[in-house]
């Protein structure tokens, strides 16, 4: 696979984006980034600088809508799908993520085009992971959607910084013991958690 784009004229890809999800995963699992870069073939100072780029995209003064900007970078979506949420019908975008093949990277469009979310999904038709115990959840092993279906009633909370999200729920362990859980995700993939009584 080609190395990420270092110069501030040649175009955003998607393999940079891909690099802007693990820079904001690094904190948590700097192992795992790590396999995944070196799977992409790039260095750390070509994450940092995909970040960089991607920071000053979104605070451009005459920034394009966030809608606008993922197409230019990940192209034509790879589905577009109507989705209730309460009495509204937004759409949602799809677009593959290699270093994920089971996943998609999904954007919420409001009815009047606002994003309303954006973070990686479970694709249509691929098989979910089988969470029933709390040491089900390893690193990437799951999304906030199916954290929260496995182990409702799941509260979401507000995450440490933008792209976090957390989730508080009960899980048993291997022990058949119910714990307290506190889930943290980055870009909607999980990243760690944390039991709260034991």
């Amino acid at each position: 696979m080609p190395a990420s784009s270092s110069h501030g004229s040649a175009p955003f890809t998607a393999l940079d984006f891909q690099l802007v999800l693990l820079r904001r995963m690094a904190d948590h699992n700097a192992d795992l980034v790590e396999d995944a870069r070196h799977e992409l073939g790039v260095s750390i100072a070509e994450m940092r600088e995909a970040n960089r780029r991607w920071q000053a995209m979104t605070r451009a003064p005459r920034s394009r809508g966030a809608a606008a900007r993922y197409r230019s970078v990940l192209g034509v979506p790879e589905a577009s799908v109507r989705r209730p949420v309460g009495d509204l019908e937004c759409e949602a975008l799809l677009w593959p993520v290699p270093l994920w093949p089971d996943l998609r990277f999904e954007v919420l469009l409001a009815p009047n085009g606002a994003v309303w979310n954006e973070w990686l999904v479970r694709a249509p038709g691929a098989p979910g992971p089988a969470l029933r115990l709390l040491e089900d959840l390893t690193p990437w092993s799951c999304t906030v959607d199916e954290a929260a279906r496995a182990f409702a009633p799941a509260r979401p909370m507000e995450g440490t910084a933008p792209t976090r999200w957390q989730l508080a729920f009960t899980a048993p362990d291997a022990g058949g013991v119910r714990r307290r859980c506190v889930a943290e995700f980055t870009w909607g993939l999980l990243q760690r958690v944390a039991v709260l009584d034991g």
